[in-house]
């Protein structure tokens, strides 16, 4: 059975920037049908950013579709940088968004860190979740992080080698802390040769059916120092510990309808995560894509993705 394409390609009707605080600027921009139902698209990273086809999930004829690039990534201002970048600052940056553009409520949609980040928005403001739908799951924890940094080379050993092994030896005990000094130093040639074996190493866990070696590209630089320096700079400073957890806060939610989409083989955001949460969180819908991975852009994952924005259409 062929599976679904998404939407066609649109541009955006409305775009801008929005001030916020400790020098960040975001990029904004809305599609779709400016009089339709609003819905907000989380990306993931931290670090990433807001692509063309991700204006693509949803129906235009329906959704008034918001995008963002989150503080430091992609079209924002200033690039990479993570002064005042924390989870909370995203949060209130989102509330900022939401008031400039006069939205009441909205649809959130978010995959990989764009779930945490929806879930973390939706846990500190449910009065204005129309619904959610959350790819990937990842609650921020340590073992996530520790299966991020050492766990996944049970399954991609090349790969980890790979990232391992570009540290000297006597670093590669604390590979976060190694790549953390690299990647916020200064000096590009420094913090450039970090950033593009991290990135690749992600890359090369994500897909079902990784692609092929294609070489370097200095096309890619910016986002390759974008999200290994904001992934390295969360994952060492704003690890949500498990006093804390999102997981004891899903009674401010319940009642949000919600659905999550998992890929079974996902290499990055491991199911154990979406199992977990689904446990606490029954009433919510949990798909576990069978012949999934841990990209959206997997056609199996992107059709369950267009399957719940379609499905939502229903929800007021």
């Amino acid at each position: 059975m062929a599976l679904r394409k998404l939407y066609p390609p649109i541009d955006p009707f409305a775009s801008g920037y929005l001030q916020v605080d400790n020098g960040h600027t975001l990029y904004w921009e809305q599609c779709g049908n400016p009089d339709g139902v609003p819905i907000v698209f989380l990306h993931g990273g931290p670090g990433g950013r807001s692509t063309p086809s991700h204006r693509r999930f949803f129906d235009p004829d329906f959704y008034r579709i918001i995008l963002l690039d989150q503080r430091g990534c992609g079209k924002s201002e200033p690039f990479a940088s993570i002064k005042g970048n924390t989870p909370d600052a995203l949060v209130s940056d989102l509330e900022a968004l939401r008031n400039h553009l006069k939205i009441d409520k909205w649809h959130v949609f978010g995959g990989s860190w764009g779930s945490t980040l929806a879930l973390l928005y939706a846990v500190t403001h449910p009065e204005r979740c129309i619904s959610m739908i959350i790819r990937g799951v990842f609650l921020m924890e340590q073992k996530e992080i520790d299966w991020f940094i050492h766990g996944i080379k049970t399954v991609f050993p090349e790969a980890h080698g790979r990232f391992q092994g570009f540290l000297p030896d006597d670093e590669q005990d604390d590979i976060l802390n190694a790549y953390y000094q690299r990647l916020t130093h200064p000096d590009p040639n420094i913090h450039m040769p970090a950033a593009r074996i991290w990135s690749h190493y992600e890359e090369s866990c994500a897909m079902m059916f990784p692609e092929g070696q294609h070489g370097y590209d200095p096309a890619l630089d910016a986002h390759n120092l974008c999200i290994a320096r904001l992934e390295a700079h969360y994952f060492r400073h704003h690890v949500i510990s498990e006093d804390n957890s999102i997981l004891k806060k899903i009674d401010r939610i319940r009642h949000i309808p919600a659905v999550i989409v998992q890929g079974r083989y996902d290499m990055i955001t491991p199911v154990v995560t979406a199992h977990c949460l689904h446990k606490h969180w029954p009433e919510a819908d949990l798909v576990v894509v069978p012949d999934g991975g841990h990209a959206a852009g997997d056609p199996p994952i992107r059709a369950r993705l267009l399957d719940a924005t379609d499905n939502a259409r229903s929800i007021h």
